[in-house]
C-alpha cells in the first residue's frame, strides 16, 4: 500500500510587499502621500523658478551670462528701486506685527463681542487691494474727510498731501497687510497656556515682566514667522504703488520695474533678471530675521536670553 508523501510547506517568498521592501530601506508608506504635493511644487515652482533663472542669464542684446545683473546695478534709476522697495516692505512688515501683539493679546481671552471685534479687524482683508486704495483716494485726497476736518478745525492751512506718494503706499501696505498679520498672531498667542502667565504672577512677577519673561518668548517664533510672511506680501506691493503712489518717482518698486520691463520694453529677459533679484533680497531679509530669531531665543526652559 502506498503511502503518500507528506506535504512539503510553501517556498517562503524571496521578497516581501511593498511596505516590507520600503520599511527595510527607512521609508514610511504614508510618505508617498506627498508625492502628488511634490509635483504640484516642481511643476508650479521649482521649474518656473529655474526657467527665469535661466532666462535671466540670456540677454535680449546678447553679453555675457551676467550682463543683465550688471547693468541693473550700473543703472542708478534701476539700482534704486531696491532700497524704494525695502523702504516701504520693512516698515509695513514691522508696523503691523508690532500693533497685531498688544490686540491679539487682549483679544485671546472670552468676553462679549469678542467674534465682532475680531471680524472687524479682519474685514479689511476681504476688500481687496484696488477697493482700498479707492477708498484712501476718497478718504485721504485733498477733498477727502480727512483734510476737510483738518482745515475746518484749523489745524492746516492748506491740504496735507497723503497720497500720490510713499504715504498713500504705505496707509495702502498696512491697511491690507494688518488683518493677515493680526490672524497669524492671535492664532499663535492663543495656543500659549494661560495658567503660565498665573503661575508667574503667584511668584510676584507683574504684567510688564510676564509679558517680557513668559508671554514674548514663547511667543518668539511665531512673531518671526509672521514678520517674515508679512515682508513678502508687503515686498512684491503693486497695484498700491500705482494706484496710490508715485510709480514713476518715490514707488517705482522693483515689482513695477520688472512690469515695464517685460510689457513696455519687451525684455523678458531683464524682467526675469529683477524677478530673481526679487527673490534674493527676499531671502536676505528671512535669513537674516532667522538668524536673529536663533540668537535672541533659546526657550525659556534653557535659561537662555528668551528665558
Amino acid at each position: 500500500m502506498a503511502v503518500d508523501a507528506p506535504a512539503r510547506p510553501a517556498p517562503a517568498k524571496a521578497r516581501g510587499g511593498l511596505r516590507h521592501r520600503l520599511a527595510e530601506r527607512g521609508v514610511d508608506r504614508v510618505l508617498l502621500l506627498l508625492l502628488p504635493a511634490l509635483l504640484i511644487v516642481v511643476l508650479l515652482f521649482l521649474y518656473p523658478m529655474m526657467y527665469g533663472v535661466g532666462l535671466s542669464l540670456q540677454p535680449m542684446h546678447g553679453g555675457g551670462a551676467l550682463t543683465n545683473y550688471r547693468e541693473f546695478f550700473q543703472d542708478s534709476y534701476q539700482r534704486s528701486t531696491v532700497w524704494k522697495t525695502l523702504r516701504l516692505a520693512l516698515p509695513a512688515a514691522l508696523i503691523n506685527v508690532g500693533a497685531s501683539v498688544p490686540i491679539a493679546y487682549r483679544l485671546r481671552g472670552r468676553f462679549r463681542g469678542r467674534r465682532l471685534l475680531t471680524a472687524v479687524l479682519v474685514l479689511p482683508v476681504t476688500l481687496g487691494t484696488v477697493l482700498v486704495a479707492d477708498g484712501i483716494l476718497r478718504y485721504l485726497g485733498p477733498k477727502g474727510w480727512f483734510n476737510r476736518v483738518l482745515l475746518d478745525i484749523g489745524l492746516a492751512d492748506h491740504p496735507v498731501r497723503l497720497i500720490y506718494n510713499y504715504w498713500g503706499v504705505l496707509f495702502s501696505l498696512l491697511i491690507t497687510g494688518f488683518p493677515f498679520a493680526f490672524l497669524l498672531v492671535l492664532a499663535y498667542m492663543s495656543g500659549i497656556d494661560p495658567t503660565l502667565e498665573r503661575a508667574a504672577a503667584t511668584l510676584g512677577a507683574g504684567p510688564w515682566q510676564r509679558m517680557r519673561r513668559v508671554v514674548l518668548p514663547l511667543l518668539a517664533p511665531g512673531l518671526a514667522t509672521t514678520f517674515v510672511l508679512a515682508f513678502v506680501l508687503a515686498f512684491s506691493v503693486f497695484p498700491s504703488a500705482n494706484l496710490v503712489g508715485q510709480p514713476a518717482g518715490e514707488t517705482r518698486v522693483m515689482a513695477i520695474a520688472a512690469y515695464q520691463a517685460a510689457f513696455e520694453k519687451y525684455d523678458y529677459s531683464m524682467a526675469s533678471t529683477i524677478a530673481v533679484l526679487m527673490g534674493l533680497f527676499e531671502l536676505l531679509v528671512i535669513s537674516v530675521t532667522l538668524l536673529l530669531r536663533g540668537r535672541l531665543y533659546t526657550g525659556p526652559a534653557t535659561g537662555g536670553k528668551g528665558s
